[in-house]
């Protein structure tokens, strides 16, 4: 019978959402950092595929390694054109495949097919290169095969927390509407690259966008800043609570050419004013929160049944949302997971749930509700990497 699970309750009257101030940030799917994250998933997940075609079972392999390199491009209004087409390097680790494809073909494949499927650009914009390497022995047996639960490969920890406040939820639908088809409908000078810089003072919320804006359709100065007046205009209309918008706050209102505003040929920014790397961009919440406790593990590109750093994250965010759902008295929750590496993946060296409750203290019956729905979480990670294995959570 295995030990039970090491798991530490605690609980105060200190409040997230009671906090004076806050800041959070979201960065949309044609931001440099998180083409770099999406394209490290899409590459593990075609990974996973081809191991379990070939073995039966997911190999060894992390590819949460990737760097994107700016290109250069000449933005006019009217429409510009791309100079030099944006260099992305995926590296980590992997096991080899028998036969065809190999590991770097399948790398580059399901890279070009990723940006081919979520970025609206050129398929020539983008050069992939793969420097992904075989593994070391010792990382490699944390893969006991398919009968057995794989071991921790990291000594890491991953976290989570619930509910959102109200500006890290104010962050997250805006960010979900300047993703969304009507969106898009009404305004085609959209680039897919955005960012929400969100702050709260006392009551008060401070939204600031960067998005990129499409040259081909801004005919002049005046129509690129009217353009700009009605996208604010669109969204505070559909955004509750009422916040102030800041949108390309960089923009010179005494510009006279291209040079004074956001202006990109493909809608990117990574065509030439901006870099990304895996891991810069959002956590498993989709959201960057400085003032809750993060990680600075990448979820995406880890090996989805071994990596602690993915498989904690998530699991952390699902225990977190449980428990305030679950369990009468819990407002807020925030849940942190240690590992030991070469430990079984269910045996983690510390579960920390602290809470906020309702009232002064845990009650037993709901310190033991606390407690079994952890075991019940860390029982189920089997079903916890199958999902991650098929692509059915969102990382980032």
């Amino acid at each position: 019978m295995p030990t039970p699970l090491n798991i530490e309750l605690s609980w105060s009257e200190f409040s997230h959402v009671r906090l004076r101030s806050e800041v959070c940030e979201h960065k949309g799917i044609g931001h440099p950092d998180s083409i770099c994250d999406g394209v490290a998933e899409a590459v593990s997940l075609a990974l996973c595929a081809a191991y379990l075609q070939a073995y039966g079972e997911v190999r060894h392999h992390n590819v949460d390694k990737a760097l994107l390199i700016g290109g250069q491009s000449e933005a006019r209004l009217g429409g510009g054109r791309v100079v030099s087409p944006i260099r992305l390097i995926v590296a980590g680790r992997a096991d080899a495949l028998p036969g065809s494809p190999d590991v770097a073909s399948i790398v580059c494949g399901a890279a070009r097919n990723y940006i081919a499927a979520h970025l609206r650009c050129p398929a020539d914009l983008f050069e992939v290169e793969s420097a992904v390497r075989a593994g070391s022995p010792n990382l490699r047996r944390v893969m006991p095969g398919a009968a057995a639960l794989p071991l921790a490969n990291d000594t890491s920890f991953g976290t989570g927390f619930a509910p959102y406040s109200l500006l890290e939820q104010t962050v997250l639908d805006v960010a979900v509407l300047l993703a969304s088809t009507d969106f898009r409908a009404a305004f085609p000078v959209a680039g897919d690259d955005f960012k929400v810089m969100g702050a709260r003072i006392g009551e008060r919320l401070v939204l600031t966008l960067a998005l990129a804006f499409i040259d081909r359709e801004v005919g002049s100065i005046a129509h690129y800043f009217g353009l700009k007046a009605r996208i604010v205009s669109w969204l505070a209309g559909r955004v509750r609570p009422a916040c102030e918008f800041r949108l390309n706050a960089l923009d010179d209102l005494a510009a006279a050419d291209e040079s004074g505003i956001y202006l990109t040929v493909t809608g990117l920014s990574a065509e030439h004013g901006d870099d990304g790397q895996v891991g810069r961009a959002n956590r498993v919440s989709r959201l960057i929160t400085p003032s809750r406790a993060m990680s600075l593990e990448a979820a995406a590109g880890k090996n989805p049944v071994s990596h602690v750093g993915k498989i904690y994250n998530v699991l952390a965010t699902e225990l977190a949302r449980a428990l305030v759902a679950q369990v009468p008295g819990i407002s807020e929750a925030e849940v942190q997971v240690l590992s030991c590496i070469g430990h079984a993946i269910d045996r983690p060296e510390l579960v920390d749930i602290r809470m906020v409750l309702d009232n002064a203290a845990l009650s037993e019956a709901a310190s033991r509700q606390a407690r079994a729905i952890a075991t019940e979480h860390f029982a189920a990670i089997g079903s916890l990497t199958q999902r991650l294995v098929q692509g059915r959570l969102r990382l980032f």
